[in-house]
């Protein structure tokens, strides 16, 4: 049975800051689906619309249903924290 990864990480190939994100979740360990935008049309409609029409990445969406975009790294680490905490 697979288990889904706990956090959902929306950008494309060419994003700096999603490269950036990627590697801070790696370092942490902390597993992600990563879901390049540029080939999943249904994931770029979603990104646009919580980002009232605009594809902003990097994008999260954790398991409790915190969405971060574009975070900064403090940010990022503070929802990081919680997760391996065993928190959401």
């Amino acid at each position: 049975m697979n288990v889904p990864a706990p956090v959902r990480l929306y950008g494309t190939p060419w994003c700096g800051h999603s490269a950036w994100v990627r590697r801070v979740l790696e370092q942490a360990g902390i597993p992600y689906q990563w879901i390049d935008i540029s080939q999943d049309p249904e994931a770029a409609a979603w990104v646009e619309d919580i980002n009232a029409g605009q594809r902003r990445v990097p994008t999260l969406l954790f398991p409790d249903g915190e969405i971060l975009v574009e975070p900064s790294l403090p940010a990022l680490n503070a929802k990081l924290a919680g997760l391996r905490a065993g928190g959401a």
